[in-house]
């Protein structure tokens, strides 16, 4: 069903986590954290993953919560879900989430170029990571509703974010003081919601994941 397999990473502190790993399908173009969603490293994970694999980039997707629950994967999103997800994202903290980010640069890193992406609480981590893991070549952060609150912080490396105009969980204010806050980071918003590049769900929207996408592989591109 996927083309990657779990494998597991030691943090600096010496925690081994689990992680989805998955190489390019073609030529090799570098390498990408990608930061999952609050509800783990999942299908819909997994399979944003291989997409990236498929356009040349070998992927490795931390499983983010396994101090508090290892293996933690939830596929689907009722409101119990996203209290129970919610509830570890904020109980993991952002020291072991950039650890853990860390450590899977750390394995790519050899084979050339690491970017990092992410979606919802990933793309909050996929730009705390650019700004606080010096290395990257570059970030692309989706819908990241912590981007606001953390607009002040300085990225390593070029960074670009996605908002949904329609997304219910993050204000279109927010993601205009974010974009205030750093001219020099491209923030563009979409016609969509919140998990508009999650294929397959009922918040997918077709041509803002393609535009997204697009525009997130162009900026690896343009950084090599």
């Amino acid at each position: 069903m996927f083309n990657g397999k779990m494998m597991h990473l030691k943090a600096a502190d010496g925690f081994e986590f689990a992680a989805y790993d998955v190489h390019p399908s073609g030529p090799h173009k570098g390498g990408l954290v990608m930061v999952q969603e609050i509800f783990g490293v999942n299908d819909d994970m997994k399979r944003a993953a291989d997409r990236f694999a498929r356009h040349g980039y070998h992927v490795i997707a931390p499983s983010m919560y396994d101090r508090l629950d290892p293996g933690f994967s939830l596929d689907d999103h009722s409101p119990e879900s996203i209290q129970k997800a919610g509830g570890l994202a904020r109980q993991n903290g952002l020291e072991n989430a950039m650890m853990d980010i860390k450590a899977c640069f750390e394995a790519l890193e050899p084979e050339g170029s690491v970017y990092v992406t992410g979606f919802c609480y990933g793309g909050s981590m996929s730009w705390l990571a650019a700004c606080n893991i010096p290395g990257f070549k570059a970030a692309s952060a989706y819908y990241g509703s912590l981007l606001a609150g953390t607009k002040d912080q300085t990225p390593h490396c070029p960074v670009i974010a996605h908002f949904g105009k329609l997304d219910p969980h993050i204000p279109v204010a927010d993601g205009e003081a974010f974009a205030a806050a750093n001219p020099d980071v491209p923030t563009y918003f979409y016609e969509a919601g919140h998990g508009f590049a999650r294929e397959g769900s009922d918040d997918y929207d077709a041509e803002s994941d393609r535009l997204a996408l697009e525009r997130t592989l162009a900026l690896f591109e343009a950084n090599p």
